[in-house]
C-alpha cells in the first residue's frame, strides 16, 4: 500500500492528483490513496470566503479551485480523475467553508468520512473517529483531527468544536494502536499555541506517524516527545516566489508486510510542476 501525503493546498485541489499521476508514470509505483492535512480551501460559494482567502484570491485564482473545478462538472477533469481512480481523504483546516462542511457531515451521520465534491473523489474525515484504508494486501489504521486549536475559549467554526472534543474523549478510552494520526494543527504547549487535544491523543494512544501542516514551518521529521511517534511537518503545497514547490511538500507512506516507511519526494521531481505550468501538465 502506498499513500501520498500533502497539506495546505488552498484551493489547488487538482494539484495533488496531478502530482500523484506524474509520480506513478515516472516511478511505475502505484499510489492507492491521498491523505491531506487540511486547508483544502473548500469554498463552493465565493461569497463565503474568509478574509485571508479573499486577500490571496485577488492575485491568485488557484485559491478558488474548489469553486471553479470541483462544484460543477468539467468533462476533462472528470475523465482524468476517473482514469486515475484515486480518492483524497482530508481533515478540515481553518480555511474552509465550515457551514458547507457541517451540512455535509450532518447528511452523513453513519459514515466516518463523507464526500464533498461533484466527482466523489474528495472526502473529509470526521475528527476523532477510527478510520481504515484497505487494499488487497494491507490495512492502514488512522485517525484524523481537523480545524485548529484555541487557547482563548473561542467557538468560531475554524476552531475545534465541542462535539469533536467529545469524540476525542471517547477515542482516548481505546486500547487500539494506529498507524497514522493526520491533523491540521499541532500542539506546541511550550509556546502556548496549537491544539492541546492533539497532545492528549499522542500521550495516550500509540501512533507510528503523525503528519500535520498549518504552521508555515519547513518540512521537519522528529521523534515526538512521547518517544514513540515519528512527527512529520508536511510542507504546505504552495509555490514560492520562484514558482516552485518546497522540499517536503509531497510524502509517500508505504505499508508493506505490516511495516511502515516514508519517502520524501525529491525536489527534482516536484519541480516539474510549477506555478506556471501545473494546470497544463
Amino acid at each position: 500500500m502506498k499513500i501520498a501525503l500533502f497539506s495546505d493546498i488552498h484551493g489547488k485541489i487538482l494539484l495533488p492528483f496531478k502530482l500523484v499521476d506524474l509520480y506513478q508514470k515516472e516511478t511505475g509505483s502505484k499510489i492507492d490513496f491521498i491523505l491531506q492535512c487540511g486547508d483544502l480551501g473548500a469554498y463552493p460559494i465565493i461569497e463565503n470566503l474568509d478574509k485571508a482567502t479573499i486577500k490571496h484570491a485577488q492575485y491568485d485564482r488557484d485559491e478558488l479551485g474548489f469553486h471553479d473545478d470541483f462544484t460543477k462538472e468539467n468533462p476533462e477533469i472528470k475523465v482524468f480523475l476517473n482514469e486515475l481512480n484515486i480518492n483524497m481523504i482530508c481533515v478540515r483546516g481553518n480555511h474552509e467553508d465550515h457551514d458547507f462542511l457541517d451540512r455535509l457531515e450532518k447528511e452523513n451521520p453513519d459514515e466516518s468520512i463523507f464526500p464533498i465534491d461533484i466527482y466523489g473523489r474528495v472526502f473529509v474525515c470526521k475528527s476523532g473517529l477510527e478510520q481504515t484504508l484497505e487494499t488487497e494486501d494491507e490495512v492502514l489504521h488512522f485517525v484524523g483531527i481537523g480545524r485548529i486549536g484555541d487557547r482563548k475559549g473561542r467557538s468560531e467554526k475554524r476552531f475545534i468544536q465541542d462535539y469533536e472534543r467529545f469524540e476525542i474523549k471517547k477515542l482516548l478510552k481505546t486500547n487500539n494502536t494506529f498507524d497514522v494520526l493526520i491533523t491540521h494543527d499541532k500542539d506546541d504547549s511550550q509556546s502556548g499555541y496549537g491544539m492541546p487535544e492533539i497532545r492528549e491523543v499522542l500521550d495516550n494512544i500509540i501512533f507510528q506517524y503523525h503528519f500535520y501542516g498549518h504552521t508555515g514551518e519547513p518540512f521537519r521529521e522528529e521523534t515526538d516527545v512521547n518517544g514513540i511517534t515519528q512527527s512529520i511537518k508536511v510542507r504546505e503545497l504552495e509555490f514560492n516566489e520562484n514558482g516552485m514547490l518546497e522540499k517536503g511538500c509531497m510524502i509517500i507512506l508505504t505499508k508493506e508486510n505490516g511495516e511502515l516507511s516514508i519517502e520524501i519526494v525529491d525536489e527534482n521531481f516536484t519541480n516539474k510542476m510549477t506555478k506556471f505550468n501545473w494546470k497544463t501538465q
